[in-house]
């Protein structure tokens, strides 16, 4: 992953905590429970989720952050793994970091490459499939439910 498309990833991110960390940055005073994780540190090798294909590995960013409801995820399909198609109980962005796959959104399929972001309704079907030589790496972005 270049240092551009993790930034456009973090803009997306981003936008969805925006307006309550401008209200919670006027309200309290800074945090002392801010801190950095390493891809590295956290990878988790998973089955494609959503009773999908092959092998991912997955980057649960921030997982265990108390009082945080963004999830913040990447996760890498390996050659032939999947999201198997399901449909959202919440709205969701994937963006496309790097490599390519097919999108099955609401019964049509299309290629998507990096620098693609795709949002998913709240009751919206969709899957995604891993194509191509390389690893289809992606950044998954919603809100968790409490």
């Amino acid at each position: 992953m270049n240092l551009q498309t993790f930034s456009q990833a973090i803009i997306v991110a981003s936008a969805l905590a925006a307006p309550a960390a401008l209200a919670a940055d006027r309200a309290l005073p800074s945090r002392s429970d801010s801190y950095v994780e390493r891809a590295a540190d956290i990878a988790v090798e998973q089955p494609g989720p959503h009773e999908g294909d092959g092998t991912t590995t997955a980057y649960p960013f921030f997982e265990h952050a108390s009082d945080f409801d963004i999830v913040f995820r990447q996760r890498a399909l390996h050659p032939g793994a999947s999201i198997g198609e399901h449909t959202n109980d919440k709205d969701e962005i994937y963006y496309i970091v790097s490599g390519q796959g097919e999108l099955t959104l609401d019964g049509k399929r299309r290629k998507v490459v990096a620098g693609d972001a795709v949002l998913t309704r709240n009751g919206s079907r969709h899957g995604l499939r891993q194509t191509g030589a390389q690893d289809l790496n992606i950044i998954v972005v919603y809100r968790r439910k409490r």
